[in-house]
């Protein structure tokens, strides 16, 4: 008896085709992922090599003994020209090498392998200074822990040294007897508010703080504090009320000019922030768009011709 079932015919099954609608074709894939990765290491390849020769270049025209080395705008500029020229002139030859290995002869799929190439290598480009600028950063922040651990321990050295000297060279009564008058001092200066002519130069350089304190954050004081700080002054100083009052108005001018002087330089610094910021995004699109173009002419010279396919 036969293992198969009625109706089903025995013998090798007919392999399952894909349904395609009437009319339609089915394409073959035309993007070769090969080609491009070869073109990419190829770009990369021959980024590095050129951007390591002008840098060759350059270091050669440092001469700190004859004093002749170019000023740092001059180099600059043509260390930024030469970056771009070699990144065109990489990308062009990548998009080349993918168009060539691709093994197309569409002039489309060509530019479309030169694309490839320029955005993998764009994307890598990015990843690779990123990492460098974490790694700056991680280094300077390290450094800094190092340096503030290396003060903190000698500070701490320092002051072990210093207890020692001055326990060798003081008692106990003689500790105290300081650390009274040092509160003693400091509660003195608490107990403000009397006579300016009766209060220690301490009480009055501490309630005079605090009114210089008070029209600083305030932006005025009222008529009675500036009274009182104008008597503060004069008992401190040993002179008249009218020219404590004059010396208290230029303090308060030059203060003034010292705030506007800031919020100008801070203006300014932040006007020249976003014109660097705008300036270096405009660069890097402009970098962009003639690597793109530099990759699809090199894509569309390496394309195969009709007579090859």
């Amino acid at each position: 008896m036969s293992s198969s079932s009625p109706g089903r015919a025995a013998g090798p099954q007919p392999s399952v085709r894909p349904v395609v609608a009437e009319g339609g074709t089915i394409l073959p894939r035309r993007v070769s992922w090969g080609a491009v990765l070869a073109g990419v290491v190829v770009a990369l390849a021959i980024g590095l090599t050129l951007n390591l020769l002008g840098l060759g270049i350059g270091a050669t025209t440092i001469d700190a003994t004859a004093r002749s080395t170019p000023d740092a705008s001059s180099l600059g500029i043509g260390a930024a020209i030469w970056i771009l020229i070699a990144n065109l002139v990489a990308l062009g030859i990548g998009g080349y090498v993918a168009a060539r290995l691709s093994g197309t002869a569409d002039g489309t799929d060509g530019t479309l392998h030169g694309m490839a190439v320029w955005g993998a290598c764009a994307l890598l480009s990015v990843v690779l200074l990123g990492n460098a600028a974490v790694g700056l950063a991680s280094s300077a922040a390290r450094g800094a822990s190092d340096l503030v651990g290396g003060l903190a321990s000698g500070v701490g050295s320092a002051a072990s040294a210093a207890g020692r000297e001055v326990s060798d060279r003081t008692d106990t009564g003689t500790v105290q007897s300081a650390a009274q008058s040092v509160l003693r001092r400091a509660q003195d200066a608490l107990n403000t508010g009397g006579d300016p002519a009766r209060m220690t130069s301490d009480q009055r350089k501490a309630e005079m703080g605090r009114l210089v304190t008070k029209r600083v954050t305030d932006g005025n004081l009222a008529l009675a504090e500036r009274e009182r700080l104008t008597r503060l002054a004069a008992a401190e100083f040993g002179i008249s009320q009218q020219e404590a009052e004059a010396r208290i108005q230029q303090v308060e001018q030059q203060t003034a000019e010292a705030l506007n002087e800031a919020k100008e330089n801070a203006r300014k610094v932040a006007d020249a922030s976003a014109k660097g910021a705008s300036i270096a995004a405009f660069t890097g699109f402009l970098a962009l768009v003639l690597g793109a173009a530099a990759a699809v002419a090199g894509a569309r010279r390496g394309t195969r011709s009709g007579s090859y396919a």
